[in-house]
């Protein structure tokens, strides 16, 4: 995996969890289901998916349950912030959501990935540079 850094790694499971919640929120949509609800579900998946990926493909750590804690609060930041993003690009101008949730999803990018990688590595920023590939 040494052939990926830690940055690509990171956007191919972003790519897999920015789906599986986009699809949930278009999905929602079609069912008529308000976004509120179907971004509470998407948490409950995407946390549980994201962490998996992460763990194993993005960062290469053991699971913890402080790490899993850790990183469900840090994604728990990405409910009030989408849901704000989605009110003011669908009620506030008018945009459906199967383009609103997309827009939101590119925006979240580097709050994700910050937040990702302080709740599962947790290293220190003096042993960042040592620590940011896993040893083979």
């Amino acid at each position: 995996m040494k052939a990926l850094g830690i940055p690509a790694r990171f956007a191919v499971v972003g790519l897999i969890c920015a789906a599986v919640h986009n699809a949930i929120l278009i999905t929602g949509a079609w069912l008529h289901v308000h976004y509120a609800i179907s971004c509470a579900v998407s948490y409950v998946v995407v946390v549980a998916l994201g962490f998996a990926l992460h763990l194993s493909f993005t960062f290469q750590q053991q699971p913890t349950l402080a790490a899993f804690w850790r990183y469900a609060v840090a994604m728990a930041a990405n409910y009030p912030i989408t849901l704000a993003l989605l009110f003011a690009m669908c009620d506030v101008a008018g945009w459906p959501v199967v383009v609103a949730a997309p827009v939101a999803t590119v925006l979240m990018v580097i709050w994700n990935f910050l937040a990702s990688r302080w709740a599962i590595v947790r290293n220190p920023i003096a042993g960042a540079s040592a620590a940011s590939e896993p040893q083979s």
